[in-house]
């Protein structure tokens, strides 16, 4: 999960870079190529995925909302910059575009001083003892054998489970009527209002 992170903002920051230098470039291809790799990105999911999985059970539905606080955030942040008085302007445009990439290095920065996930050390590792370690490292010092029990019990659970590609997931019948929802719900999210709020 951290090295998937890690990589997705390194994509992030091409992708600033790319935007950033469109002006001097004097290419409007080069916006498109770097939105179009900041779209691709997997910065929500991943988000999602990570810290819920380095959160205490008890806050882990607080932890993954933080994702979508700080998604609507960034947009309102992007609003604002964009005003013709701040980085609005002919002259700080590329600068406004290239600003995605300043969270992208915080947290390139930052998260190699974090732990890998438990969940992902235990179940996908069969690492018990890092386990252990990044419980330690993320919610101090105690009691966690009960997380790590919880941890065991998936784990045996996803042994009898199988998991799906992309192509099989579309081909199962069923799941079509889910994946039909998913794909119209993501769809139409943009017609909520969420972007106006």
């Amino acid at each position: 999960r951290k090295k998937c992170l890690l990589c997705n903002n390194v994509l992030m920051l091409v992708a600033a870079s790319i935007m950033g230098c469109s002006k001097i470039s004097q290419s409007f291809e080069m916006i498109l190529i770097g939105r179009f790799m900041c779209g691709v990105s997997l910065c929500v999911p991943l988000h999602h995925q990570y810290v819920g999985e380095i959160s205490p059970k008890k806050l882990r539905g607080f932890a993954n909302s933080t994702s979508s606080f700080f998604w609507s955030l960034g947009k309102a942040v992007g609003q604002i910059s964009g005003q013709r008085e701040l980085l609005g302007s002919q002259s700080l445009w590329p600068v406004l575009m290239a600003s995605c990439g300043l969270p992208a290095l915080v947290q390139l920065v930052a998260l190699p001083f974090f732990p890998e996930s438990p969940p992902y050390l235990l179940m996908h590792k069969g690492d018990l003892e890092g386990c252990k370690k990044a419980i330690r490292q993320l919610w101090g010092e105690g009691q966690h054998q009960a997380e790590i029990d919880d941890i065991m019990k998936e784990k045996a659970t996803m042994k009898n489970t199988k998991i799906l590609s992309v192509l099989e997931l579309v081909k199962e019948p069923a799941f079509r009527w889910q994946l039909y929802m998913i794909v119209i719900l993501t769809a139409t999210i943009q017609l909520c209002g969420i972007n106006a709020v």
